[in-house]
């Protein structure tokens, strides 16, 4: 590996080289980093903690936010802490860590919200039979692949890129080590493992998208024959996993489906799937969802007492 790695560390272009620039960002997104870890601790101890929030769509929830959590850190505290930073670096298996843990997190999330969606096509399409199909096992099995499924999905990614020889330069036009930045740095072999990489996380990326819309379309065609009382519920709890679908894997297609090849959009695309979407997610499924809401307004309510005392 020696021969092959004559880098030994990277160096970042960051989001601007602006210095007024990066001290305004620096509390932006400082302020957003801390919302994400929050808002999403938030939703996983009111799930935690509240015997109403016992179902299997609230289970996968408090997962999803985990991920989120660990997904978003990732990147975020690299990023605001060299914003601050005169010299933006990182050591080869630095940025290999990174890049898998952002790929594992990733991947986990993906499957995630395929699991979800198999749960509210077994809720909606199914209510008879739910419990029985959606027990605590099976939800344990369903999270068990999705974190499974995610390893997979990275290693393979870091695995191919760690194999191309980067013999220099080291400069990524980027904010965090990801892989077409650090194709375009490869001495050699870029084009072959590009396309293996589009055929990995691209083609894992749209396939899931394809599934998740199918069941949803699935889902609107029975809600048809439901009261409209039904099928008010229902459409909210969907609307709000459709739209954090749509959030999440719209950005990730435009990255990784595409040759391998590094656009100025790319990095303001990037803040969004990383950033963005983690800090929208808890306000969706709160915002949307009278019974987090509540549990939310309990556990406040408990706290308050706990503190009182």
């Amino acid at each position: 590996m020696a021969n092959t790695h004559n880098v030994s560390e990277f160096i970042f272009l960051g989001l601007s080289p602006n210095q007024g620039v990066q001290r305004v960002c620096f509390v932006i997104f400082l302020f957003l980093y801390t919302a994400i870890v929050l808002g999403n601790f938030l939703i996983v101890l009111t799930v935690m903690s509240s015997r109403s929030l016992c179902s299997p769509m609230y289970f996968f929830l408090s997962y999803l936010s985990f991920v989120e959590i660990c997904y978003s850190s990732t990147t975020a505290p690299k990023l605001i802490s060299d914003l601050l930073a005169e010299r933006k670096a990182i050591s080869l298996w630095g940025c290999m860590t990174q890049l898998f843990f952002i790929h594992f997190f990733g991947g986990t999330e993906i499957f995630l919200l395929t699991m979800m969606a198999y749960d509210r096509y077994v809720a909606i399409c199914k209510p008879l039979n739910y419990t029985a199909i959606m027990n605590r096992q099976v939800c344990a099995v369903l999270v068990g692949i999705a974190w499974v499924g995610g390893f997979v999905h990275s290693f393979a990614q870091v695995l191919l890129i760690f194999h191309l020889p980067f013999c220099g330069p080291n400069v990524i036009d980027h904010y965090f080590c990801d892989l077409l930045p650090l194709l375009k740095l490869a001495c050699s072999g870029a084009f072959r493992i590009g396309l293996l990489i589009v055929a990995n996380g691209g083609t894992l990326s749209v396939i899931s998208f394809v599934v998740l819309l199918a069941s949803y379309v699935i889902i609107l065609l029975h809600l048809r024959i439901r009261s409209s009382e039904g099928r008010h519920k229902a459409l909210s709890t969907c609307g709000s996993h459709v739209t954090v679908v749509i959030l999440f894997f719209g950005p990730c297609i435009f990255i990784y489906l595409r040759p391998s090849a590094t656009l100025p959009v790319d990095k303001m695309v990037a803040v969004f799937y990383t950033v963005v979407t983690p800090l929208l997610n808890p306000v969706i499924y709160s915002l949307r969802n009278a019974e987090v809401k509540k549990a939310m307004k309990r556990l406040w309510i408990r706290t308050m007492k706990l503190a009182e005392k």
